[in-house]
C-alpha cells in the first residue's frame, strides 16, 4: 500500500508552500488508494506550540485534506532517533565535531579562496572514540554523519527525475545533532518515514541533497528509502522565492477573507500540472485526473488572481442554500426568506461574499450608495426622477420594459442616459442584476421609495 505524509513543524501557521506539499501528497495517496498521514515534527521544543498544532489541523480539515489514522508526533519517536544515532556512531558513521563557528567560518573562506565548495574539512572525523569522549565532558560539540568519501555514490530513487546519483566526494558531513542536543531535520525525518512505513515522499527539489543524505542514512540503518518525487519549487507572484513579501498567505488569512477552500485547492492542484482539465471542479475529480508523472520539475509561479478566479467560478456554482451562510455575516439583520430571494437576485453579480454590500440598497432604501452612483443621480437631476416616478405610478402592472418606454417618452432620454440613472436609483450601483429582475424583486412600494430618495439625493 502506498503511504504518503505531510510533516509540518508546528512553529507557525499553514502557508501556501505547506498547502502545496500537503495537497500533492494527499492527491498521490488518494489516487492510488493509499493512506495519507499527518505527522508533526515537534522536536524543536522552544518553537513548537499547541496553538499551531490545532491551527494546522483546522486548516487541513477546512481544505478537505483529511488524513488517515491518528495524528503522529515526531517526539513520540525520540528513543528511536537516539538509538539510530548510537548505531551510526558505533559503526563509525557518526562522530562528534568540536569545531567552533569561527573556525568553520574560516574554513569556508579558505575553501572559497581555493575555488572549492564550502564543505566541512573533516577535522574531527578521525578523533579516537576515547579522545572524543574526554573532550565531550568539557567542550561543546555537534554530531555529524560521516558521508563524505573519495569513492562511492548515493542513489536517490525519484519518479520524476529518475534515479539521481550523488558522488560521495560531492557530499558533506552534515550536522544531525546541534550543540544543545536537539536533532536537525535530517535524522528524525528519515527515521520517522521508515518507522511510519512511508513509501512515497513528494516535496520540492530544494530537498534533493537532503534526500541523498537521508537515503544514505536509512540505508546504513538497514531501512529502505522511500521513493521520492522532487517537484519544481513554488515561487511568489514576482518570481522570487515564496515569502510573505512575495505573496504567500496563511490559510487562516485566506479563510478570513472569505475564500472558498476548494478555490485554493483548485488553483494549487493545477500549478505545474498542465494536464488537469478545467472541468474538474471538486476534490475527487482532481484525484481522478491527477498524474504525478505530469507534475513539473520546473519552478512554478503562484497567482492570487487565478485563485480568486476559481473562487468566483465556484461561488457562482453554489446552490442558494450554500451561498446563504457566506453572505449572512454581511447582512445579519435580513430575515431568511428575504435573504434567499436576494441571493437569487445577485448570485451571479458577486465575486466575493462581501460584494453583497454593494447591493444593500436593494434591501434598504437608506443604505449608502456606491461611490460612483451619486454623481450619476445628480447629473440626471431631480426632474428626471419626478418624471420616472410619475410614469411608474400611472402604469398598471408595470414592468421594466414598459416603464422605461414611458420614461423615455416623458424625458426624451435614451440609452445610457435613460437606463443608468434608473439603475443607480433602484440598486445603488452602476452594475448588477438584470433590471427586470430588480423591478420584480422590489415591487411597487419599494420602487417608489427609491425614486423618492433619488429625488432628494439629486437635489442635495
Amino acid at each position: 500500500m502506498i503511504i504518503t505524509r505531510f510533516a509540518p513543524s508546528p512553529t507557525g501557521l499553514l502557508h501556501l508552500g505547506n498547502v502545496r506539499t500537503a495537497l500533492l501528497n494527499w492527491l498521490y495517496a488518494r489516487k492510488h488508494g493509499g493512506r495519507f498521514l499527518l505527522r508533526f515534527e515537534d522536536t524543536d521544543r522552544d518553537r513548537s506550540e499547541q496553538v499551531f498544532i490545532d491551527a494546522i489541523q483546522q486548516d487541513l480539515h477546512w481544505l478537505g485534506l483529511n488524513w488517515d489514522g491518528d495524528v503522529l508526533f515526531q517526539s513520540g519517536h525520540a528513543v528511536k532517533h537516539r538509538a539510530a544515532l548510537d548505531s551510526l556512531a558505533a559503526q563509525g558513521l557518526a562522530y562528534r565535531c568540536f569545531c567552533s563557528e569561527s573556525q568553520l567560518g574560516l574554513d569556508r573562506k579558505l575553501s572559497a579562496a581555493r575555488g572549492l565548495p564550502p564543505r566541512y574539512v573533516g577535522r574531527c572525523r578521525h578523533l579516537s572514540v576515547d579522545e572524543a569522549e574526554v573532550r565531550a565532558a568539557s567542550e561543546s560539540f555537534v554530531w555529524r554523519l560521516a558521508v563524505h568519501a573519495d569513492e562511492g555514490a548515493v542513489t536517490v530513487p525519484d519518479l520524476l527525475h529518475g534515479d539521481v546519483v550523488f558522488a560521495r566526494r560531492d557530499l558533506d558531513d552534515p550536522v544531525v545533532v546541534r550543540s544543545d542536543g536537539s536533532f536537525t531535520f535530517l535524522l528524525p525525518n528519515a527515521v520517522d518515514d521508515a518507522v511510519d512505513g512511508i513509501t512515497h515522499v513528494l516535496r520540492g527539489d530544494d530537498h534533493l541533497t537532503n534526500s541523498a543524505y537521508q537515503a544514505w542514512l536509512v540505508g546504513e540503518l538497514g531501512y529502505a528509502a522511500p521513493v521520492y518525487l522532487h517537484h519544481g519549487l513554488l515561487l511568489g507572484m514576482d518570481g522570487s522565492k515564496l515569502s510573505k513579501r512575495s505573496g504567500s498567505h496563511s490559510v487562516a488569512e485566506l479563510r478570513e477573507e472569505g475564500l472558498l477552500p476548494l478555490a485554493l485547492v483548485q488553483a494549487m492542484a493545477r500549478l505545474g500540472h498542465p494536464n488537469m482539465p478545467d472541468s474538474a471542479h471538486d476534490a475527487m475529480q482532481l484525484v481522478e485526473y491527477f498524474n504525478a508523472a505530469h507534475v513539473s520539475t520546473s519552478s512554478v509561479r503562484w497567482s492570487d488572481h487565478e485563485m480568486w478566479r476559481w473562487h468566483t467560478r465556484l461561488l457562482h456554482e453554489l446552490d442558494r442554500a450554500s451561498l446563504l451562510p457566506l453572505i449572512r455575516p454581511w447582512l445579519p439583520e435580513v430575515d431568511e426568506a428575504r435573504l434567499l430571494s436576494f441571493a437569487a437576485l445577485i448570485e451571479r453579480n458577486i465575486e466575493r461574499a462581501g460584494d453583497v454590500v454593494q447591493f444593500r440598497r436593494l434591501l434598504d432604501v437608506a443604505a449608502p450608495l456606491e461611490e460612483e452612483a451619486l454623481p450619476v443621480m445628480r447629473e440626471a437631476g431631480a426632474a428626471f426622477y419626478r418624471q420616472a416616478l410619475a410614469a411608474w405610478q400611472e402604469l398598471e402592472d408595470a414592468d421594466w420594459r414598459s416603464w422605461t418606454a414611458a420614461v423615455r417618452e416623458r424625458t426624451g432620454c435614451k440609452g445610457k442616459a435613460l437606463f443608468m440613472p434608473l439603475r443607480v436609483a433602484l440598486s445603488g450601483a452602476l452594475h448588477g442584476p438584470e433590471m427586470s429582475d430588480v423591478v420584480s424583486f422590489l415591487g411597487s412600494d419599494e420602487i417608489e421609495a427609491r425614486l423618492g430618495s433619488a429625488i432628494e439625493q439629486a437635489e442635495s
